[in-house]
């Protein structure tokens, strides 16, 4: 997939703007609250999931503006595409001039990946922030993933709110069997999807990250999950038997302490925790080999090369990994943000755009 075009209008800071991306490596580089990542951000929400920076919708319409809209021109399935985002009253969405049911509905066609400093919360964050990047993954690969956890989420609450008052009402052990089994059945498929995931992405991942360090370091991705077994049947037997065992336990502290909820996902770097001992630069590495990984087991599974977003990435790497990003991401459409003007110095190939409070001020090949 390669996006062309991309028009803005009322979004954000930029009142009025019309961008022409080169096939491959595109650098939006100005000083600091320009509007370079209101372009990244813009690219994103074509996904149709939630925009990386967590605000309102509302909140991406320009002061004193009462709409705003967005519309990119892409590549996919060897045929020109266009989608648009209308942010009104109510958020509406266009695929090739046709309006479609939901923005989430574009993600048929449209497909990126999001690198931004918030997503270093998958090293330095708790096991929340980890089981979120690979779930959200893995709903783009697998819609019937997203099913399963919600339904999983929902037993959950369900099974939580009987142990309150199972001391009170015994009776209500019948309906404790029929969650936990729920449970059972449900997080069985989810830690066997999670399972086949990170051994994907660990082969993508580690590959990347090599490329990055220049081969003198080692990613590793090690799921942390309750149970060993790796056939469904038996660990839903596993996870159904750990659930009641845990049932006393459970009532004292009224949630539920075994299942994928409870499971973490570690990032090494040469076997050492990269949460515990890893640098800044290694941090960061190891977050945009993740995230360029995602984007490799997607393109994979889905036939269509996402486009990479990598927002503010090259600060705290140095000039070696930063001719990486430049110079070796190959085949695929990259758009980065920085500030740095020298950044744009080393870039052999490809395309830069100078934005300076809201508007395009250069666009240089």
């Amino acid at each position: 997939m390669k996006v062309t075009d991309l028009e803005l209008a009322h979004f954000r800071n930029i009142d009025a703007m019309q961008l022409h991306f080169g096939e491959h490596v595109n650098i939006i580089y100005g000083e600091n609250a320009q509007g370079k990542t209101n372009i990244l951000e813009a690219l994103w929400l074509f996904t149709g999931m939630k925009s990386f920076r967590a605000s309102k919708d509302a909140e991406q319409i320009q002061f004193h503006q009462n709409e705003a809209r967005i519309k990119v021109s892409f590549l996919a399935d060897n045929l020109e595409q266009s989608a648009a985002i209308h942010f009104e009253e109510k958020k509406s969405a266009f695929l090739n001039e046709v309006k479609v049911g939901s923005v989430a509905a574009l993600s048929e066609k449209y497909h990126a990946v999001i690198f931004s400093p918030e997503h270093l919360s998958l090293i330095k964050g708790g096991p929340h922030q980890r089981r979120l990047f690979c779930d959200n993954a893995l709903c783009q690969i697998k819609p019937r993933f997203a099913q399963f956890l919600s339904k999983y989420k929902k037993n959950l609450v369900q099974r939580n709110a009987i142990l309150k008052d199972y001391k009170y009402n015994t009776s209500l052990e019948m309906m404790l069997d029929i969650f936990e089994e729920n449970l059972a059945q449900l997080g069985s498929q989810i830690i066997i999807q999670r399972k086949k995931y990170l051994e994907a992405l660990q082969k993508q991942a580690a590959a990347i990250y090599t490329g990055i360090a220049s081969g003198k370091e080692k990613l590793e991705i090690d799921y942390h999950c309750s149970f060993k077994t790796e056939n469904e049947e038996t660990l839903k037997e596993e996870f159904l038997a750990a659930l009641k065992n845990s049932r006393s336990e459970d009532m004292q502290t009224l949630s539920t302490s075994v299942g994928p909820h409870r499971d973490d996902i570690e990032i090494m770097i040469d076997g050492i925790s990269a949460r515990k001992f890893g640098s800044q630069g290694q941090q960061r590495s190891a977050v945009l080999a993740l995230k360029l990984g995602e984007a490799n087991v997607l393109g994979e599974k889905t036939g269509q090369q996402p486009i990479a977003l990598l927002d503010d990435v090259m600060s705290e790497l140095d000039e070696m990994r930063q001719d990486y990003i430049l110079h070796h991401i190959e085949d695929w459409q990259v758009f980065i943000t920085c500030c740095d003007p020298h950044t744009i110095l080393r870039l052999k190939e490809g395309k830069t755009f100078h934005i300076h409070q809201g508007k395009l001020v250069q666009e240089s090949t």
